[in-house]
């Protein structure tokens, strides 16, 4: 029996039910900040979660209040609302109470309303928490520049400023630090202690996206540094530049303190901060101002402040060779030609200059200076002011620089002649000769025009081309500023200006007071006081007229309402202050109460219905005005308010609603008149409302007819308004297609967008079955219905999602629902209009099917990456749209029949995509759709297959998996831990599944991907490798006798640069020839001979447990490390980034059962050694050891790892006896270096060497180190000795470890020889090992001693009486051999070993009774002939024959010779060859002083083969 299932319902109040979710969502957040290490917001989540933990404690108890309990809930329903919002969760919306929306008990419209509500709420919310300290408006940053450290060696002037980098922009003027050439102040007091307040910011500034503090250094000396005293000195250079980020100093997160800089953030202006921070700021901190206005002009604010930036020019050169090294020099002058002194501010703490210089650039033709400074002068004094700027050439040799003059000269007037300050922005200016006299008189060149902008206004006023007079000849340069006027006094608004100076154009007065209406709100405010001054003004020396009163009072409104703004409401306290202490307007009064009374009292006449509406919008503040004016106060107070109040009750609100200007203000009374009077109005509203929307209306009031529809539309959803089915579907046939079109029309980031769409969607809503095919009946053409459907079904698809928020959960998945019920209506549609043959649409079938699939994938539907309770909340909700969409998909395909093989392949790409959505149900129901679609093309092709349909699945497959699309998901389930390792591996599966099925561009394209990512992680040479595959698949082209692959070619030459480390090597070939790459192959082993080249390490690693995916699990990779990455670093890596809950194991040995079965993870890791694997072309060569190297850690595929342990007891007077090594042989699938870091091992070996087997390998290690160290010494006399020095001592006098005397006690007693008969050849080895050790001994202490300092003579000669005595004891009991040159050659690990094995070879073979069985037994172990002839060909090298070589093995070795020739087991012209080759060495070897000759190669043979003299007459021919 099944036991039913049950549903625990809580008796806890709803806000406490949300209160635990909400908690529990945030717990797993919070978890993730700490992991992620984002401090301040997990510390902000913390802070929230235990004040929620608290409300719910104090609700829960029961004891509050009510009225405690109501603020209560408001206070946590606004903290978790605020925390969602910075957490990036879903806005929870809510009724007054504070309660949770139903969507099924709410309208849309309202639905809609109220997420704007909450999310404005927000977003004021988290405004108020970007600054600090609530209330305050302005802002300022203390900095105190501490020291300056840099070597420059002369003066320096710092230019310290504030920085927006997104805007690109300087928000502050310059602090300026002058800094001597001793490296201290200019001012030896300000030492340590530099401070300036930046001030005048306002809250948008801290709350910046970034924000910058920069340094720029200016040098004041020579054109270059070091040069004599006859070089011109004080030229402006440019030096450095530093950067700091201040973001979090200026959000107030932090304060900074570093070595050099101090920064601290104060709330308040100068005067706030010197008031309450009197510790900070003293009267030698410097003031520096923001370029522009603080957030709040306060009235008796006076500032007069002109930013002039030298941007950039561009100058002739002249009769130079060479572009000039211009220098701009900057004064202000009057229109006399006199300089205002001290005028132009290069930065704050310092006193104004009267002449500005440049920074120069040398020898640059077009200079970029953006140097800012200020121009800051009376304000009595700018009208007749202006900028001249000259230009000259500095050269740096001084007797030159003083004959140089300027070249030319540019001006510009701070006012223009209609009396507006000079405009904002960038100038270009005319640059005029300064050759002849009238250059230097103001009086003559101010007549001529400035700038090119004054010439075009000259001609427009001339109506023709303005010709120059040539008073002053114009240069071909070019030269161009920027000014930024900040100004409570001088304005750039000429409307303005008139309103300002009113007095002087009075006869204009009703024309200027029009025209300050069109003024910009942020110049109005700027000059507050003076404007309202104005209008007052103008009041009271007109109060005898009434010609302005109206014009006066709608501009004192307007003014009002500016503020009223949400944009400028913090200027509320500024119009307060105003009112308060500055206005003195005393009969103001009577123009403003007669002028309101008229509006009020003509409320019924439309064209002051905008008027009043405006005027009571600013009621409060004109009862400000008119109580100020102090004259009949109460009277007129009493008086005004009763005839607003009559005025509003006598009138009816039809007025208002007929009106299209005022819709928005008669929801309130079109509610209440329509509920009964909704049969009449309706038709009414719904015709007025299609007029507005209709195509042909020129300007439809957008605003005005949403918020009537809204209104209609909301109350139409209600439940208590009884019978509604008729009206809506008056709306529907009259304003569907309108609003639909409406939305069409509008952009997504229009203002109406977001409520057009959920007027859209509650029409829809509330649409019955019936209003659907009725609305379909009303088209009369088949092509109508085409239309509506298509424009329905791509707007359908561009809203989804698009619109609203994506935090608005509730509003996104109430409008998919409503679409998904509109969309099933118009699939029957379809089906009844466009499914017969004579009248199938396909352009609108293939739409309804994008559309289908794009609401299906649709991202607010996707519940499997939404957290538990967000996906039980939707689908308890609205359960799985996507199964029922996914349904309607599979029907409506099955429904096309016939007209199937039209969508093959179009429409598999789009399947596909909903086949990806990881809902069970939902892929049984789409997969097979793909093997109808194999069906239907299988049965209407020609040649009956699918070819078509599996190129496209493969292709958009393809492309989702490459997108992005589930890449983890689809592939590997487990991948997000693994991403660095599966994120190769899979791009090596995609590619070789695409090589087999034959898909060459698509493999070719993930070749390129696998590149891409191996050169993001800096693999260059698994780069190049990937790139040889594609060469793989180039054709060949013949030329001539020579065949190559231009791309092979190019991809191996990559490959070799890439892996040599030669970029800077390049290809220079005439020809196409195999000689140009052999020559550059070349170059590249040279470059290995001297180039230092880290070897990398190679590690292995085995995956072993069940929780790693099943491509690692139980297996066994090698992996190629970095240049200069060591076990640890590797290992590390591995198990914190990859595989953080990984346990390391700490055996090396192979795992049992038990951990490879277990559910976790278990890695293990060591490193190996990889096996030299030399190609064929090297064989049996002469290669240089650095060769040799590099070829022992490439081309590799044999790894080994070697692990001792202990055999029988452990000896302890000696424990190499008993010392067993367990070789463990790794070989990979492919070689390294590959096309990746790491291959799988496919085979592995394991081996155990013997302690004598161990020490012989010990000692042929330790003899070929000394060859090649001391090898290396003697042909680099360069090289450090230190190295050398450290192993001959510590083989001379081996004070640890005891040297062979080890393996002598060990392995050469009569006890062992006798217990051991079978290692006697093996210990001949070892005692040939060791006396092999003495000749290079000897020649390492010879070098030694040629290149030991004094320092070392002592340890030389200690080395060299430990050698005799060593020398000594090896000679008599191993016998004495000599080497004949260490530089020519190399001893080899494994020669003597060789030797052995060759005279026990060719014994057995001595030991054959017939000759055909020689024969055959040569034939089949040629490995051991190559032995023989490697032997043979080192045999001159290494030994001389009157020590090592005896007699019996030269025999044997001429009697091994002649079988070669005898068998001929290789081609016998070849063959003679060899053994001539290798006679001929022997003879030079055995008869130095003697002539080669043919007697001599008789006398050769017959000394060793004179019991098989038949051969002879052969080898004689």
């Amino acid at each position: 029996m099944y036991r039913k299932q049950e549903t625990v319902v809580s008796t806890d109040l709803p806000l406490v039910q949300e209160l635990g979710t909400t908690l529990r969502e945030w717990t797993q957040i919070w978890h993730k900040l700490y992991v992620s290490n984002k401090t301040t917001l997990f510390r902000n989540v913390q802070q929230m979660a235990y004040s929620l933990i608290e409300y719910r404690s104090q609700i829960v108890s029961g004891t509050l209040p009510n009225d405690d309990l109501v603020a209560l809930k408001k206070k946590v329903t606004a903290k978790i609302d605020y925390g969602n919002r910075i957490l990036g969760l879903d806005l929870v919306v809510r009724d007054e109470a504070g309660n949770t929306l139903d969507p099924e008990r709410t309208s849309t419209v309202s639905l809609f309303r109220a997420h704007e509500s909450a999310s404005h709420s927000i977003d004021e919310r988290i405004q108020e928490e970007k600054v600090k300290h609530f209330g305050v408006h302005t802002y300022s940053l203390l900095i105190n520049l501490r020291n300056f450290v840099c070597n420059i060696g002369e003066d320096a002037e710092l230019f310290m400023s504030l920085y927006d980098p997104d805007k690109s922009e300087f928000i502050s003027e310059n602090f300026l630090v002058r800094w001597g050439s001793t490296g201290m102040p200019k001012e030896i007091e300000k030492l340590n202690n530099l401070p300036a307040l930046f001030t005048d910011l306002s809250s948008s500034d801290l709350i910046r996206q970034r924000l910058f503090l920069v340094c720029q250094i200016i040098r004041v000396g020579c054109m270059e540094l070091k040069e004599g005293k006859k070089h011109t000195g004080g030229l402006r250079r440019p030096f450095g530049v530093a950067v700091m980020d201040i973001t979090d100093i200026a959000h107030g997160n932090i304060d900074d303190e570093c070595l050099f800089v101090t920064l601290k953030l104060l709330p308040g202006d100068v005067f706030q901060v010197q008031k309450h921070y009197p510790h900070f700021v003293d009267r030698t901190t410097a003031i520096v101002r923001k370029m522009g206005f603080p957030e709040i002009i306060l009235p008796g604010y006076v500032r007069n402040d002109i930013y002039v930036t030298l941007l950039q020019g561009e100058f002739d050169r002249g009769k130079k060779k060479t572009p000039k090294n211009v220098e701009v020099i900057m004064s202000v002058l009057d229109e006399e030609g006199n300089p205002m002194e001290k005028a132009i501010f290069p930065g704050a703490g310092y006193e104004g200059i009267t002449e500005y210089k440049s920074v120069i650039y040398y020898q640059v033709k077009q200079p970029c200076w953006n140097e800012t400074v200020k121009v800051a002068i009376p304000i009595e004094d700018v009208c007749r002011c202006h900028l001249r700027l000259t230009f000259r050439h500095r050269s740096s040799q001084d007797s030159r620089d003083k004959s140089e003059k300027p070249f030319g000269m540019a001006f510009v007037r701070l006012m223009k002649s209609d009396g507006t300050t000079l405009p904002d922005g960038k100038h270009e200016l005319i640059v005029y000769k300064v050759d002849v006299k009238k250059a230097d008189d103001a009086k003559t060149y101010l007549t001529l025009p400035g700038s090119y902008v004054e010439v075009e206004e000259k001609e427009r006023q001339m109506g023709k081309s303005f010709h120059h007079a040539g008073i002053i000849p114009i240069t071909k340069d070019s030269f161009q500023i920027a000014t930024l006027t900040c100004s409570t006094k001088l304005t750039q608004n000429v409307d303005l200006l008139g309103l300002l100076n009113w007095r002087s154009n009075t006869e204009r007065l009703e024309e200027i007071l029009q025209k300050l209406m069109e003024v910009e709100g942020g110049e109005i405010i700027k000059f507050l006081q003076d404007t309202l001054d104005a209008l007052f003004n103008i009041m009271m020396e007109t109060s005898e007229e009434e010609t302005y009163d109206t014009l006066l009072f709608n501009a004192l409104v307007f003014i009002i309402s500016l503020i009223g703004d949400i944009k400028f409401q913090h200027f509320n306290p500024v119009l307060e202050t105003y009112i308060s202490k500055h206005f003195s307007a005393t009969l103001a009064y009577q123009k403003l109460t007669k002028v309101l009374n008229y509006f009020v009292g003509h409320a019924e006449d439309s064209a002051h219905t905008e008027r009043l509406y405006a005027a009571l919008k600013a009621f409060k503040y004109l009862f400000h005005f008119i109580v100020q004016s102090r004259i009949l106060y109460l009277r007129l107070l009493r008086v005004t308010c009763s005839n607003c109040q009559v005025g509003l009750d006598s009138r009816s609100g039809q007025h208002i609603i007929c009106s299209k200007s005022c819709v928005s203000s008669t929801p309130l009374i079109f509610s209440l008149v329509l509920l009964d009077c909704r049969d009449v109005l309706l038709p009414l509203i719904t015709d007025q409302l299609s007029g507005q929307l209709d195509d042909n209306s020129n300007k439809p009031d957008l605003e005005a007819c949403v918020q009537l529809l809204s209104t209609v539309l909301d109350m139409l959803d209600c439940k208590d308004v009884g019978p509604t089915s008729g009206h809506v579907k008056l709306i529907v046939d009259r304003l569907l297609r309108r609003v639909n079109r409406t939305v069409i029309n509008l952009s997504l980031d229009s203002p109406f967008i977001g409520h057009y769409l959920a007027c859209m969607t509650a029409i829809l809503k509330q649409m019955e079955d019936a209003h659907y095919a009725q609305y379909i009946s009303t088209f009369k053409t088949r092509q109508d219905i085409i239309d509506f459907l298509m424009e329905t079904f791509i707007m359908f698809k561009n809203l989804m999602g698009n619109v609203f928020p994506p935090d608005w959960m509730i509003m996104n998945l109430h409008q998919m629902k409503v679409f998904l019920r509109a969309i099933d209506q118009y699939s029957d549609v379809l089906n009844k209009y466009f499914l017969d043959s004579a009248h199938f649409h396909l352009q609108l079938w293939n739409n309804y099917f994008h559309l289908i699939v794009a609401f299906l994938t649709h991202k607010s539907l996707q519940l499997e990456s939404f957290s538990l309770e967000k996906r039980n909340k939707i689908l308890n909700k609205y359960g799985d749209m996507r199964k029922s969409i996914g349904f309607k998909l599979r029907d409506m395909w099955n429904n096309l029949g016939q007209h199937k093989m039209k969508f093959i392949p179009a429409m598999v790409g789009p399947i596909l995509e909903a086949t990806l959505v990881p809902e069970p149900e939902l892929r049984k129901a789409t997969i097979p759709i793909f093997f109808d679609m194999m069906q239907c093309e299988h049965h209407f092709s020609t040649n009956h297959t699918f070819q078509k349909f599996e190129n496209e699945l493969i292709t958009k497959l393809d492309q989702e998996v490459e997108g992005g699309r589930d890449f983890f998901s689809l592939l590997l389930p487990c991948a997000a831990t693994y991403i660095s390792c599966i994120f190769f591996y899979c791009f090596v599966l995609r590619k070789n599944f695409y090589k087999e099925k034959k898909r060459e561009d698509i493999y070719i394209r993930y070749l390129y991907k696998l590149r891409d990512l191996h050169l993001d992680c800096e693999n260059y040479t698994e780069a190049a490798y990937t790139l040889l595959l594609h060469a793989e698949l180039l054709e060949v082209w013949t030329y001539g006798e020579q065949i190559m692959t231009v791309f092979l070619f190019l991809a191996e030459l990559l490959l070799l640069c890439l892996t040599f480390k030669c970029l800077n090597c390049k290809v220079k070939c005439k020809n196409s020839s195999c000689f140009c790459t052999q020559k550059q192959q070349a170059q590249y082993y040279e470059n290995i001979m001297h180039a230092m080249r880290p070897q990398p390490e190679y590690f292995a690693v085995g995956y072993y447990g069940q929780g790693f995916p099943s491509f690692l699990r139980n297996k066994m990779f090698i992996y190629r490390g970095k240049e200069y990455e060591w076990l640890e670093d590797f290992s590390l890596k591995l198990l914190k980034s990859q595989f953080p809950n990984a346990v390391k194991m700490t055996s090396t040995s192979p795992p049992g059962d038990n951990i490879c079965n277990s559910p976790g993870q278990h890695i293990q890791c060591f490193t190996v050694k990889p096996v030299l694997n030399l190609s064929s072309q090297f064989k049996d060569k002469e290669l240089p050891e650095q060769i040799l190297n590099y070829y022992r850690t490439n081309e590799v595929e044999k790894f080994q790892y070697s692990r001792p342990f202990r055999k029988g007891e452990k000896d302890p007077d000696n424990e190499f006896a008993t010392m067993w090594i367990e070789r463990s042989t790794y070989i990979t699938a492919y070689r390294f270096p590959g096309i990746l870091k790491w291959f799988e091992v496919k085979s592995m070996s394991v081996v155990k060497i013997s302690p004598l087997d161990n020490a012989i390998e010990t000692m042929e290690l330790a003899n070929e180190k000394l060859s090649n160290l001391v090898q290396q010494q003697a042909c680099d006399r360069s090289l450090p000795v230190h190295p050398l020095s450290m192993m001959l001592n510590g083989i001379v006098d081996p004070a640890v470890m005891g040297g062979f005397s080890n393996y002598e006690k060990a392995f050469f007693t009569e006890a062992y020889i006798k217990k051991n008969p079978d290692h006697l050849e093996r210990i001949e080895v070892l005692k040939h090992l060791i006396a092999l050790q003495v000749p290079l001994l000897d020649e390492g202490i010879r070098i030694h001693g040629e290149k030991s300092t004094e320092q070392l003579k002592p340890l030389h000669n200690r080395l060299v009486t430990c050698f005799q005595d060593l020398r000594a004891k090896v000679e008599k009991l191993y016998g004495v051999i000599t080497l004949v040159s260490l530089t020519d050659s190399t001893l080899k690990k494994g020669f003597v070993r060789d030797r052995l094995r060759v005279c026990s070879f060719w014994e057995e073979i001595q030991h054959k009774v017939q000759f055909r069985e020689t024969v055959v037994c040569m034939r089949e172990d040629r490995s051991a002939l190559s032995m023989c002839v490697r032997f043979l060909l080192y045999l001159q090298v290494y030994l001389v024959p009157t020590n090592v070589v005896k007699p019996t093995l030269f025999s044997l070795l001429i009697k091994m010779f002649f079988f070669v020739y005898a068998t001929s087991l290789v081609p016998k012209r070849k063959n003679i060859l060899k053994v001539k080759f290798v006679i001929v060495l022997m003879l030079k070897y055995f008869y130095p002083s003697q002539v080669i000759c043919r007697d001599s190669y008789k006398q050769f043979l017959l000394d060793g083969t004179q019991h098989i003299p038949k051969f002879l007459p052969k080898m004689q021919a």
